[in-house]
């Protein structure tokens, strides 16, 4: 159900930028402009959207088994006989009843001495969850716990399926509007036959620049809205683990000895993770709050 929840509003988004984009190009009195120089912009708008959806779908589809080969990661098997293994299957389970899921995710574990853990999947029925050899080799059951309620609060929340097509629209944003603005640009100037090859790869190389520029803008929302996420995330631990469980996690997090230096495996899978993120360069760009600031919040008893 909250798949069906998430694209049907991921539709709604793309019919309100498809709407709000052709007001702005009334209001400005673009379209005679984007006419004369033979750019169907409505056309352009829905290949943008249809390929920024695609690209979210076949990312979304793969995103578990994505995880599973970059990762290295060892999946757990639900009627196994070692004991720390059926330890973490059970917490798994007890929280993911408080959280009401109804089909408990995948449980793995991968080689890593950074203290962290991932979930993911294209939905709530078929997700996956794993930790780090360094979170289970550095942190207590309690914030284990926490950690856990953290990662399935971002499966109760359906928030995998959420930032894909986030960034999704924002993919197709930055296609759009590159595309609009470099053929404006080449073809405002004159131009005959004899210089068309050379208009033709100028126009591409324009128009790939502006796209890095606009995905960069983008980011900032995308960002935006993952940190977002993460407060709630942090809610839905405290709810499922317990609040000071929650709490202690993210404290052991802020402790700089257990963290290494990163590993490059991760890097595709920032927005998932629970991080210190000690060497963001902005806090614009931030996929994850400040760890004080997570534990101010649920200390405050804030809603989300």
């Amino acid at each position: 159900m909250q798949f069906f929840k998430s694209m049907s509003l991921f539709l709604l988004v793309n019919f309100a930028v498809m709407l709000t984009i052709s007001f702005i190009i009334k209001a400005l009195n673009l379209e005679p402009v984007l006419q004369n120089q033979n750019i169907n912009y409505s056309l352009m708008l829905a290949f943008c959207l249809g390929w920024g959806m695609l690209g979210a779908f076949i990312s979304l589809m793969l995103s578990k088994f994505m995880a599973k080969m970059m990762m290295g990661l060892e999946i757990i098997d639900p009627n196994t006989t070692n004991p720390h293994e059926k330890q973490l299957i059970n917490m798994v389970s007890k929280l993911c009843m408080k959280a009401e899921l109804k089909v408990m995710p995948e449980v793995a574990i991968y080689q890593s001495d950074t203290i962290n853990a991932f979930a993911t999947g294209p939905s709530k029925n078929n997700a996956l969850v794993a930790v780090s050899t360094g979170l289970l080799n550095r942190m207590n059951q309690k914030e284990v716990e926490g950690v856990l309620g953290h990662e399935i609060a971002h499966i109760a929340n359906g928030d995998m399926v959420t930032m894909t097509l986030l960034q999704g629209v924002v993919n197709a944003f930055a296609m759009f509007l590159a595309r609009i603005i470099a053929a404006l640009i080449m073809r405002s100037g004159k131009s005959d036959d004899r210089n068309h090859n050379n208009n033709f790869f100028m126009e591409h190389l324009l128009r790939f620049a502006l796209e890095m520029a606009f995905m960069v803008l983008g980011s900032i929302v995308v960002r935006w809205f993952s940190r977002y996420r993460e407060y709630r995330a942090d809610a839905g631990g405290a709810k499922y683990a317990g609040k000071q469980n929650m709490i202690d996690a993210l404290k052991a997090l802020m402790n700089p000895n257990p963290i290494t230096a990163e590993d490059d495996r991760e890097d595709g899978l920032s927005t998932l993770k629970i991080s210190n993120h000690k060497n963001a360069f902005l806090d614009l760009f931030r996929t994850h709050p400040k760890l004080e600031d997570r534990i101010a919040r649920l200390m405050s008893n804030k809603d989300y």
